[in-house]
């Protein structure tokens, strides 16, 4: 027997894997998000997969409609859906809905870094916070209320380390030789070597 706590997958896989178009698709999705791999969009359909699912069971009348109200409050927490949202207009939600409301989209559509890799690197390092408290999950799911909340969790330059590099490139440019050059010191070390 298992252990109750084991952990489960959440996602699946999709049905046809080498399908192109799907591919291009989770690529271009992952590629705008920043996501590390496919699996994280493979997690945002299923999650949407289970969702519409229940939503069709209350259409169906197979589930009671207070199902489809709790579903309706769950994703407008989210903003993903509006409060009067009905049940029919959640069967148009896409998987970017989804994709929107974690902490490094959040980040980067508020302007606290330029680009999406780059908000992910700053959410692992500990630069950013949620409400006040330090959150280091770029999956993490934002919530309407927290959504004003998410700042830095210390000071940080983004163009510092920028202008660093550049001066670094500068530096080695106006070397003699693109900075290849031997050190006077260690070219007449060799020297005497050869000489001995």
């Amino acid at each position: 027997m298992g252990s109750s706590k084991r952990f489960r997958k959440t996602y699946e896989r999709p049905s046809k894997m080498w399908n192109s178009e799907r591919i291009a698709e989770e690529h271009a999705m992952a590629k705008e998000f920043g996501l590390r791999n496919l699996k994280e969009v493979w997690k945002a359909k299923s999650e949407l997969r289970r969702i519409r699912g229940n939503v069709r069971e209350v259409l169906a009348g197979r589930k009671a409609e207070k199902t489809g109200k709790e579903i309706i409050e769950r994703l407008s927490k989210y903003n993903i859906a509006p409060k009067d949202a009905t049940l029919d207009s959640l069967l148009l939600i896409k998987p970017s809905s989804f994709l929107e409301r974690r902490l490094e989209t959040i980040v980067l559509r508020k302007g606290l870094a330029k680009t999406a890799k780059q908000a992910r690197q700053l959410i692992t390092h500990g630069f950013i916070s949620v409400n006040g408290k330090r959150t280091m999950s770029p999956s993490y799911f934002v919530n309407a209320y927290e959504e004003n909340m998410v700042s830095y969790y210390k000071q940080i330059k983004l163009e510092q380390g920028q202008q660093a590099d550049s001066k670094l490139m500068q530096q080695h440019a106006e070397e003699p030789n693109g900075g290849s050059a031997v050190q006077p010191d260690a070219a007449e070390a060799k020297e005497e070597k050869g000489g001995e």
